[in-house]
């Protein structure tokens, strides 16, 4: 797989706080981050786009205003992000600027990826800063962010962002060096029960699924559930996805040498921007159940009309994204509907030449079009 490594000509790189932020006295580890500049110093003279996921900012800021002896309200979560960004920002201009690296900064909220025309804008300024030899480091906007209209982890933030700008591969970089098929810490004295790190995710399963757990930590199984999300929204959109140690200096090159990670390898198959951005929305509005042949007509290319609609349910409006799932209530893929929930269900299961007299009004003979909808591999 170093031959993926070294083929991959766009890459984004996922920085957990951790990594980055001295927990014990909140500066930023600065050692590290030198060697990661290193390492990317070195692979954008080999030709190579990077692209930095970077968390840090609350950490950074928490320090700076005193709040380090409580978990922290919302609004002081805020207040921590809105000065720990600036140090954040100044630590990366200052470390990759000896290098003779640009670095810029973009903050991100939500619907800069899931709003069609907030998206191709932060892909066209993200594409402009790549064409002129700059290093974005992205984050999530912390300072006006709320728990309803966040990412809420950095890991789908990075897929998402790598889904938006066409990236051939993802690294998270983590506390711990790949997927394992049970907790790394334990059973370690047992070699029949001894945990297994996966090289290569090929599928992501219902037993992969499994090996993430429920909660706990990046070194149990919890961690690993938003990295799993992650790989799936990679994958999807065509990406490569990377899941390896940054404890280690230099991590990057640690990758490029053949150092320990796991792969979720994406499928051949090239997807348009469009239809990327499709797959790998995380504020789906609804759920359309559909029967069996109507699956078989979507994997042959065609749409999804209203007939070969079971089930229709959630509050979405016209031109929202839904899931669209099989009988057996499996995702299959996601697609832009034509119609709001309320004409949804009064037209499902009914012929396209009965939605006029159904609704009072001539719409489209389809529910999800072909160019609207990106499907699942079979």
């Amino acid at each position: 797989m170093i031959a993926n490594w070294n083929n991959a000509k766009r890459l984004v790189i996922k920085i957990g706080s951790s990594l980055l932020v001295n927990a014990n006295d909140g500066t930023v580890k600065a050692a590290w981050l030198e060697s990661l500049a290193d390492d990317i110093s070195d692979l954008k003279s080999r030709g190579k786009e990077i692209i930095i996921v970077s968390s840090g900012a609350i950490a950074l800021g928490k320090k700076s205003l005193s709040l380090t002896t409580r978990a922290l309200r919302l609004e002081e979560n805020q207040a921590a992000a809105s000065v720990g960004q600036i140090a954040l920002a100044h630590r990366y201009q200052e470390v990759f600027g000896a290098r003779n690296m640009v670095v810029a900064q973009i903050l991100l909220t939500l619907g800069d990826t899931e709003q069609r025309r907030r998206y191709l804008n932060a892909r066209n300024t993200i594409s402009m800063l790549l064409q002129l030899g700059a290093v974005p480091v992205v984050n999530e906007n912390d300072t006006v962010a709320t728990t309803e209209i966040r990412y809420g982890d950095n890991d789908r933030l990075a897929a998402r962002v790598a889904s938006m700008m066409s990236a051939d591969c993802v690294v998270l970089l983590s506390d711990v060096d790949g997927l394992y098929t049970s907790p790394p810490e334990e059973n370690s004295n047992s070699d029949e029960l001894k945990a297994t790190r996966l090289d290569f995710v090929e599928e992501i399963s219902a037993e992969i699924e499994s090996m993430a757990g429920d909660a706990g930590t990046e070194l149990s199984r919890g961690g690993m559930v938003t990295k799993i999300e992650a790989a799936k929204i990679a994958v999807e959109s065509g990406a490569h996805l990377i899941i390896a140690s940054g404890k280690v200096r230099n991590p990057l090159a640690t990758i490029g040498n053949g150092g320990p990670c796991t792969w979720f390898l994406a499928q051949a198959n090239p997807v348009t921007s469009r239809k990327r951005w499709i797959a790998g929305t995380l504020e789906e509005k609804g759920v359309i159940t559909i029967d069996a042949g109507a699956v078989n007509a979507l994997y042959e290319g065609k749409s999804l009309l209203p007939a070969g609609i079971l089930k229709v349910k959630g509050n979405f409006e016209k031109g929202d994204a839904v899931i669209i799932q099989n009988p057996d209530g499996r995702e299959i893929g996601r697609g832009l509907t034509a119609y709001d929930h309320a004409d949804a269900v009064k037209i499902k299961g009914r012929k396209s030449g009965e939605i006029s007299t159904i609704l009072g009004y001539r719409g489209k003979k389809e529910v999800i079009h072909r160019d609207d909808m990106a499907l699942k591999p079979r």
